[in-house]
């Protein structure tokens, strides 16, 4: 019996290799694309010990040609779309790139597939950030999109796509509305990794001073390892339908601070310093999501909250091949 092939656009990030590895001990066979496979460092899936068992394919997702070839030569049961560009403060600034990335991307994906003909299953990857400020209550799948950031605009956008290719072509095809997820495996770009690192920093030596914008912002936090396990679920339902994927637990920026220098036996308010240069134009204020129906349909339920997740990401960190 021939085993099922997974096909993961955007392998080089968090989630990329966290899934690459979930589906490699199911027994999948796994190929990730990137846009020069030649040159990409795949950082995630060598930290993992698996980058040798993944078979790496170049494709630009922007460019429909270079999607159909890919799909058409790898023929996946299931693809992961994880690619685009994925900082939320980055897309202040590359809107146009980032717009184009996400939902040309996701649209290159879902004509290919129907162009095709195969029965692929499709799983796309969206976000928290289009259902924007919701004053505090908890998002679900029913809860109104409202975005708050270009990144955002183009997350609802790959939403609708895919919603419309459901409806029209009958294609399997789903969308993962996901919360904030965290791992040693993020970006420096993004804060929660800046705040574990510098924190290490600080109390290894380091008299630097960690600057940050807003840290009254709440955000519902999980870990990533877990998460990639919910998009897995999704493409093993009899149809395919939209989750939103979260703790259900909501907390402030200051908290994940005030947790990460813990960890290191430091107080925050020594060390921190807020910039409001770093102020984003647009903010979500709370952020907090409902993954009840994820958890009846899927079986799916968080594990580890925000505290254990700082936790983690300070004793990886904190490891002698880190420091």
């Amino acid at each position: 019996m021939n085993k099922k092939k997974a096909l993961i656009c955007g392998i080089s990030g968090q989630d990329g290799a966290y899934l690459a590895r979930l589906l490699l001990e199911k027994g999948y066979g796994v190929y990730g694309t990137s846009r020069d496979a030649q040159v990409s460092s795949f950082h995630g899936l060598a930290s993992l010990g698996i980058r040798d068992r993944v078979v790496l394919e170049s494709m630009a997702i922007n460019d429909f040609r270079s999607v159909l070839q890919t799909l058409s030569k790898v023929a996946p049961d299931e693809i992961y779309n994880l690619a685009g560009q994925s900082s939320v403060g980055l897309s202040f600034q590359q809107p146009v790139e980032t717009l184009e990335s996400i939902s040309v991307g996701v649209l290159n994906l879902l004509e290919a597939i129907r162009f095709i003909g195969l029965p692929i299953r499709f799983y796309n990857a969206g976000s928290s950030e289009c259902f924007g400020d919701t004053r505090g209550a908890p998002a679900d799948e029913t809860t109104p999109f409202h975005p708050r950031s270009p990144y955002a605009v183009a997350k609802a956008t790959a939403f609708w796509e895919l919603s419309n290719y459901r409806e029209a072509y009958g294609l399997f095809a789903l969308t993962g509305i996901l919360f904030n997820h965290e791992s040693p495996l993020r970006p420096n770009r993004f804060v929660t990794k800046k705040i574990v690192t510098a924190a290490c920093r600080i109390a290894s030596g380091s008299k630097e001073e960690l600057q940050l914008g807003n840290i009254s912002i709440t955000r519902d936090w999980g870990w990533a390892p877990e998460y990639v396990e919910a998009m897995w679920l999704m493409l093993q339902q009899e149809r395919p339908d939209d989750f939103v994927i979260a703790t259900g637990q909501s907390h402030a920026l200051a908290e994940f601070v005030a947790e990460a220098f813990s960890c290191v036996s430091l107080d925050w308010h020594d060390h921190v310093i807020i910039d409001p240069s770093l102020y984003r134009p647009t903010e979500i204020s709370i952020g907090r999501g409902n993954p009840a129906k994820a958890e009846q349909i899927l079986g799916w339920k968080a594990r580890h909250m925000m505290r254990d997740v700082v936790r983690m990401m300070v004793e990886h960190e904190l490891t002698p091949e880190n420091k």
